[in-house]
């Protein structure tokens, strides 16, 4: 990281933030958003609940670090196994995360799809799940390889589920039900 990647970092992390907003750093970008949507809420809540507690942790709107990124994303859940992380602090390692799941808005289609995408392929996140309320699908990637012509993490696998269809979700032995999975109004 630059000196600039330094000071973005000590602003963002003494940013006061009004409530009802949150705030993320994207590649050295401080990204700002309303309160999201009865849709999004609902979809990362089902989740949450589909996730067996006895062995894993699935938190809402954990601060995440990522090695080598000027960046701290806020992804609407994260899943780790229990005992894989420090149960206090900011800051949630990527390495320790096993799931990231981001629920796509009308303003976060290029960051959810692209950005986050690549980063959290660079962060060596096991799988990532885009829910996607405006086209009524879910998209699971895994399979981290290395890019042969950038030498950069990507993921090879990627599975489209429309709404209703289960999610077969092999890292956390689990099917998702999507039955309830709602588009925007």
């Amino acid at each position: 990281m630059t000196a600039i990647d330094d000071r973005m970092m000590g602003i963002f992390e003494n940013l006061e933030v009004p409530e009802g907003v949150k705030a993320e750093l994207i590649r050295g970008e401080i990204v700002m958003m309303a309160g999201p949507d009865m849709v999004h809420n609902l979809i990362v809540s089902a989740i949450q609940h589909q996730t067996p507690y006895a062995r894993w942790r699935a938190l809402q709107t954990q601060d995440l670090i990522i090695s080598g990124e000027a960046s701290e994303p806020q992804p609407d859940l994260v899943v780790f196994e229990r005992g894989a992380a420090p149960e206090a602090g900011r800051l949630l390692s990527a390495a320790a995360v096993t799931v990231v799941v981001e629920v796509v808005s009308k303003t976060s289609v290029h960051r959810d799809y692209r950005i986050k995408r690549e980063m959290y392929a660079q962060g060596g996140i096991p799988a990532y799940l885009i829910v996607d309320p405006l086209k009524g699908v879910c998209v699971l990637l895994t399979e981290l390889t290395t890019d042969t012509a950038s030498g950069t993490p990507v993921y090879w696998s990627e599975r489209t589920t429309k709404f209703g269809d289960p999610i077969q979700v092999d890292l956390l032995d689990v099917i998702l039900d999507t039955s309830e999975f709602q588009t925007y109004s």
